[in-house]
């Protein structure tokens, strides 16, 4: 199965990705046809674990996106399972120094490159038998999350370990690391800067850097400036913005009767 998201990076365009809080089949399979690029499961602060992951891509497997996965944490164990069940890309938390970076690196990757055991249990169907080895460290999306004041003292030494495809940065913990409040579209002239400096070091090592928006404004706004992958809210963040605005769409127009 071609990896859609190095697809676009090699065509120089941005990918749109989508982001799954809900433990649910039928809303990765209703957000998979909405025309993103690649979906990701969120299994750090997302309500899903690694049943529902795979129930998820399950579910969106018939439509033309990249699945993808925020894990928890770096740890090899976790890494691996996603993998197996059928990550084409792996986002982690909290990288903050280049032996952390190439740690992820390693847990993601088939030796001789990396330590990642052997075990494709589902992911092996997306091919013919025997070829997804062959090519999973080429194919694998890497991208270590850069979300803290002590990550981007080591931008450049994270960003040279050979093997991550970019970074994704965590705005509202980079944000909280700076002692500000956290949110996601931010315009702090201090963050401002630092997304600059990241978007630049990425360019002059053909890296892909993402970060993580509110909606269509900040994503626009964040492609404008540079950024590789965008990430559109979270499905759940999506349907309650949504829900709000025909709420108060239908009593504001009711003229009072609701």
């Amino acid at each position: 199965m071609p990896n859609k998201v190095k697809q676009i990076w090699a065509s120089g365009k941005t990918v749109v990705n989508a982001w799954l809080a809900i433990p649910s089949g039928f809303s990765a399979e209703v957000i998979a046809q909405c025309g993103f690029d690649s979906v990701t499961v969120d299994m750090q602060h997302g309500i899903q674990d690694y049943h529902s992951m795979v129930q998820c891509f399950q579910a969106m497997h018939a439509h033309p996106v990249t699945p993808m996965v925020r894990v928890p944490w770096n740890e090899p164990g976790m890494i691996g399972k996603v993998l197996d069940g059928g990550a084409y890309g792996v986002i982690c938390p909290m990288i903050n120094t280049p032996q952390e970076a190439e740690n992820l690196v390693s847990y993601c990757k088939y030796p001789p490159r990396g330590t990642r055991s052997n075990g494709p249990i589902r992911v092996g169907l997306y091919g013919s038998a025997g070829t997804y080895q062959q090519t999973a460290n080429q194919d694998t999306v890497c991208l270590p999350m850069m979300e803290t004041r002590t990550a981007i003292g080591n931008m450049e030494a994270i960003l040279d370990v050979e093997g991550i495809d970019g970074v994704y940065i965590g705005p509202s913990d980079l944000g909280f690391s700076y002692g500000l409040v956290p949110k996601l579209d931010r315009d702090e002239p201090e963050i401002l800067g630092i997304y600059e400096k990241i978007v630049k070091e990425c360019g002059k090592r053909g890296l892909n850097p993402g970060i993580h928006c509110s909606g269509a404004e900040g994503a626009v706004r964040a492609i404008n400036m540079g950024f590789k992958l965008v990430t559109l809210s979270n499905e759940s963040g999506l349907m309650m913005t949504y829900a709000k605005m025909q709420v108060a769409q239908t009593r504001k127009d009711s003229g009072g009767k609701a």
